[in-house]
């Protein structure tokens, strides 16, 4: 037998012994696809599930009576299949004669990845959680709800939506959530959802204003863009932006990026006043932040472009300011270069009491299982709150308003922001996410449209001066422009007195509008 001829009678042999297991591989995977149809069928005519409840409750002082209709939006895709149901929970006003006369406004929290239980049980919903006021832990369960009178449903119905992969909501069919998870891919979902509820409720010619938190801010932007563009001509009256983050690259701390060690300059010397690390501290915060500011801006940014050409006395001077402000020694910032990670300062401007402040808000001080790490194991201003507005949501939804989807509600999932698509710029080149310009066009496109801006003094995760350096570009026209600082931190409403003007202030702003 020839050599070909062998070789020619094992592939023979091979393909004979194969062939039955291939055969039985098809056919499994054959039934796996037809069984996967069917499941896919099935979610298809799946009708959405809402929930509906009348209530009534007295806000700024006027008597509301209204419908909480807490449930699914299904979204579809160009063949009409369902791809995505979006949780919400929307407060209206009974009984509106003239639509046109009543405002909505959507409410959403970040992360991305974050349901929107923050500001709905924290700001603008009819109940609300207590917490300490003074930047202490709220402890565990039982916790105090009760009515907010300073909810804002008296003047706007509120609408409060979970993106895909937060709180109840979730894809549909074959569409996976990471479809959803994306600057784009957000706000067009987002944007498609508004555009079905203005549709389903008969309130496309009502006033329009959408609110966001951290992320939800980058969120809004986006989403204003997504709504007013290419035709869509869903209007909107205004963007409530509390905590911006708008240009990521003011929050960047990578090598080579100066401007983020800037743009915090402001919240380490507001931090460092709050725990008595300033002397001697000044009388008022506020002008103590302007010091800051001119400081940050003037001196301190032509040092961090200076590098290695910052030498002798001059360099000396700025290391000494630099101390004032932050609280931190010489010696250290020296080691440092003068350029304070967030994570370094967090973890270093208490370290000989050992603690650590909060990032979300450096009111909170918290122990580590050390003192001599890097930064902190976890934010202090984060596990003080958390449970209280976990445990309110959770208990709102399913024993007040009885809602039963039989999935457990998402608070805040880390895998959306691990693989969210962040770039948009086409050809693939290089770029950072600035979302800030996309208001600038808004304001030019729309003679109407206004942004009302909310800072706390304390927010160590999305600074109040990073925000100003942001507003002050990308197209803004200031005189629609309206910046508000609390001494507080990201979470504004934490602060009993910060809530109220905050409160007061976003009223007021809706007020003003058409």
């Amino acid at each position: 037998m020839t050599l070909r001829a062998l070789f020619a009678l094992l592939a023979c042999s091979l393909f004979v012994l194969t062939a039955p297991a291939r055969a039985q591989e098809d056919t499994d995977k054959a039934k796996v696809e037809k069984s996967e149809e069917k499941k896919d069928d099935k979610a298809e005519k799946v009708e959405p599930r809402v929930f509906t409840k009348d209530f009534s409750g007295t806000f700024h002082d006027e008597k509301i009576n209204y419908l909480v209709t807490a449930g699914e939006t299904f979204l579809k895709n160009d063949k009409g299949d369902n791809t995505a149901a979006i949780f919400s929970v929307a407060y209206t006003k009974k009984d509106i004669a003239d639509p046109r006369t009543r405002p909505v406004t959507f409410v959403f929290n970040g992360g991305p990845g974050s349901a929107s239980l923050w500001l709905h049980m924290g700001v603008f919903g009819p109940k609300r959680i207590i917490v300490p006021s003074d930047g202490k832990p709220a402890g565990a369960a039982p916790y105090k709800i009760e009515d907010n009178p300073l909810s804002i449903l008296d003047i706007s119905d509120l609408v409060f939506i979970d993106p895909v992969g937060t709180g109840f909501s979730k894809a549909l069919g074959k569409t996976k959530n990471e479809e959803f998870w994306g600057l784009k891919e957000d706000a067009t979902s987002i944007a498609e959802f508004i555009r079905l509820w203005i549709t389903k409720n008969g309130r496309w010619n009502s006033a329009k204003y959408i609110a966001g938190e951290s992320y939800g801010t980058t969120r809004a932007a986006r989403l204003v863009a997504a709504l007013q563009g290419g035709f869509n001509g869903v209007t909107v009256n205004g963007v409530i932006l509390i905590s911006s983050i708008l240009d990521f690259h003011t929050a960047d701390f990578n090598k080579g990026n100066d401007l983020p060690y800037v743009s915090f300059l402001p919240t380490y010397a507001a931090a460092a006043w709050y725990h008595g690390k300033v002397t001697p501290k000044p009388d008022s915060l506020a002008k103590f932040m302007d010091e800051a500011r001119d400081f940050a801006i003037n001196e301190y940014s032509v040092a961090m472009l200076k590098g290695t050409k910052l030498k002798g006395e001059e360099r000396k001077a700025i290391v000494a300011k630099l101390a004032r402000f932050t609280g931190l020694t010489e010696t250290y910032l020296e080691q440092t270069d003068l350029r304070i990670d967030a994570f370094r300062f967090m973890k270093q401007l208490l370290r000989e009491q050992g603690l650590v402040v909060g990032r979300f808000d450096a009111r909170y001080t918290g122990k580590d299982y050390d003192a001599a790490g890097e930064t902190f194991d976890n934010d202090p201003s984060g596990y003080g709150v958390d449970g209280a507005f976990v445990t309110s949501v959770n208990d709102y939804l399913t024993r007040v308003l009885k809602v039963d989807l039989g999935r457990r509600y998402k608070i805040l999932d880390g895998e959306p922001g691990s693989k969210w698509k962040w770039n948009e710029s086409p050809g693939g080149w290089a770029t950072h996410v600035n979302v800030a310009p996309h208001l600038g066009q808004a304001m030019r496109e729309n003679s109407d449209f206004r942004v009302f801006q909310a800072n706390g003094y304390y927010d160590l995760a999305t600074p109040f001066f990073a925000t100003e350096l942001t507003m002050a570009n990308n197209g803004i026209d200031s005189s629609r422009l309206t910046m508000s600082y609390y001494e507080s931190g990201h979470m504004i409403y934490t602060h009993e007195p910060s809530l109220q003007r905050l409160t007061a202030e976003i009223h007021a702003f809706i007020k003003a509008g058409r």
